[in-house]
């Protein structure tokens, strides 16, 4: 299990098995690391800057994954695509561009830090925000939003998935909400893009900030954001500076997406993230998804003799229904980073233990301050290797209590 035959050195081998999709994709489509391999060594050139053919080329591949995250993202015009490093960054330009001190935010208990350390760091300067509690399976329903309105209310920030349990939150109904009630809707689809349906105009999205190196099997360090056309003269661009554009004034340009892509960008990035663009569109997200969740229900189906024994708690959902890829595990009477430790050690197998950068979800799904141990399933695991992370799971788990 987990071992294969090294023929060269005439020994077994641990073959390593990754459940660390939720974190980062891996691996990624050839075309991914081609493409960059190719821009890095036969091309290289700048775009905006340089009146020659290949910057004109790469600047067409640019526009090009602008129009592929357009696409499918429902979003209203590819000019409003705009490149970041990450979700995280796209999600601190969003919010510390359009709130202003005495602004009120509704939050759900599900978040990353990535959208609470912003608005902790916001509320210091007179930006007030309300937590709408969740279930302990990470439910949100939207009509707990309306108890938490105030006249001040000027949006609602949400993710649509947890990277903890995986529950997806009600992105349709609570964009429903915001438009009845003039609120603008930012979301995270850190952990959906690419993977779930999303579509901005259906879900009255505002603004959707997604990351490159998860769903959309991208590399790291690329990342965006799309907006709604009235957003953009209600954001105040964070960062300035040259665009290659209007290069005869000082002032930021107030066209997009100018406006908000200031510097020299990671076009390597943008390039491997293109390739990952029309990976899925070939292979089809739907597929991926199904995929994703075909693994989901049978490596639950397969703990839940632990679980009945009391050797381990899967955290949140336990079907398939309504939730990503994603499943956390308590293993009562072991420490959850010794039982890590093990499943690499003796098996191969990459998790994630710990808090997961979200401690407002821990204490909503009552895994804080310990964590979990977290599994996240990709495109290019099986099913046997799913069998095989159960097995790891039964052995460490009943030798380690005595069974």
């Amino acid at each position: 299990m987990g071992l294969e035959n090294d023929q060269f050195k005439g020994r077994f081998i641990l073959r390593k098995l990754y459940f660390d999709n939720a974190s980062t994709s891996f691996p990624k489509p050839r075309e991914v690391s081609e493409s960059i391999f190719h821009y890095m060594t036969q091309v290289g050139s700048n775009i905006n800057r340089g009146c020659y053919e290949q910057a004109y080329q790469v600047e067409e591949t640019v526009y090009e994954t602008r129009r592929l995250l357009c696409e499918l993202f429902g979003g209203q015009d590819c000019k409003n695509a705009v490149f970041t490093k990450n979700v995280t960054e796209s999600l601190n330009l969003l919010m510390k561009g359009y709130l202003r001190p005495g602004d009120h935010v509704l939050v759900s208990s599900m978040e990353h830090n990535a959208v609470m350390r912003p608005l902790t760091q916001l509320s210091q300067s007179g930006v007030s925000f309300s937590r709408v509690p969740c279930s302990e399976k990470g439910e949100l329903s939207p009509e707990m939003l309306q108890a938490y309105l105030r006249e001040n209310t000027k949006a609602v920030v949400m993710t649509h998935a947890s990277n903890v349990c995986g529950t997806l939150l009600p992105v349709r109904e609570v964009g429903r909400f915001c438009r009845a009630n003039g609120l603008r809707f930012f979301v995270d689809a850190a952990q959906t893009a690419g993977v779930w349906p999303i579509d901005m105009e259906e879900m009255c999205i505002d603004a959707l900030a997604f990351t490159g190196h998860k769903g959309l099997l991208g590399p790291q360090g690329i990342g965006g954001f799309l907006l709604r056309e009235e957003m953009i003269p209600l954001l105040e661009p964070l960062i300035s500076g040259g665009t290659g554009s209007l290069s005869h004034t000082e002032e930021i340009p107030d066209f997009m997406p100018d406006r908000f892509e200031p510097g020299t960008m990671n076009l390597p990035g943008i390039i491997g993230l293109h390739a990952g663009l029309l990976w899925l569109q070939k292979t089809g997200i739907t597929a991926v998804r199904e995929h994703e969740l075909q693994l989901t229900g049978r490596f639950l189906a397969g703990l839940e003799p632990l679980e009945n024994s009391g050797l381990l708690r899967v955290v949140g959902k336990k079907d398939t229904a309504g939730r990503t890829g994603v499943v956390s595990l308590q293993t009562p009477g072991q420490d959850i980073s010794h039982v890590a430790c093990q499943l690499d050690d003796a098996y191969g197998i990459m998790t994630r233990v710990g808090l997961h950068c979200a401690p407002a979800a821990h204490k909503t799904l009552g895994t804080y301050p310990t964590g979990t141990i977290r599994f996240s399933f990709g495109w290019w695991n099986s099913g046997d290797e799913v069998d095989a992370a159960v097995h790891a799971l039964h052995k460490i788990l009943e030798a380690g209590n005595g069974i």
